[in-house]
């Protein structure tokens, strides 16, 4: 069963995602605090979209998903729990992305917020991480409203990384 939410379904990519998942990699404002935060043209997307196919096979409902609005079938984003190595340690990162003309609108919060309770619900997890860049404020304030905190700086890729955490008592 997919994950959903109020307004949500979650979904696997696939192939006739191509275009939608190019449209956000070219928009320098949503990929501005991914990565190296630079566009990518169509290689750099079949890399990405090859990248994650490679994160199903972590398991069912992992890896960066679809996120389509119920009321119309428009996909607006994509979201996802996806297996990252932080410092030796394997954990579990919730991630997500909205398309620009949905930016503000509840979706990320809500989107991350039904990850959090799929993962404690439905894989067991007690901890989960949100890798977010210093600059991207919006992104913390979601990570915050599900109730993680700043738990730690990283470098990934030559950039500061801010760790935000959410753990659970088992």
């Amino acid at each position: 069963m997919s994950i959903q939410s109020e307004r949500l379904t979650f979904r696997p990519y696939t192939e006739e995602d191509f275009d939608f998942l190019m449209a956000l990699l070219a928009d320098p404002e949503v990929v501005k605090f991914i990565g190296s935060g630079k566009v990518r043209d169509e290689q750099g997307g079949r890399d990405f979209l090859s990248w994650i196919y490679n994160t199903y096979k972590a398991g069912r409902n992992m890896g960066l998903q679809v996120l389509v609005r119920k009321e119309d079938s428009v996909p607006i984003g994509h979201a996802g729990l996806v297996p990252q190595k932080i410092d030796g340690e394997n954990e579990l990162e919730i991630g997500y992305w909205i398309a620009r003309r949905h930016w503000g609108e509840g979706y990320a919060t809500e989107a991350a917020a039904s990850l959090l309770d799929h993962g404690r619900n439905a894989l067991g997890r007690h901890r989960f991480i949100s890798l977010i860049q210093p600059e991207n404020t919006a992104s913390e304030k979601v990570a915050e409203r599900i109730g993680m905190h700043l738990e730690k700086v990283i470098v990934l890729g030559e950039k500061s990384v801010n760790v935000f955490s959410i753990e659970q008592e088992k």
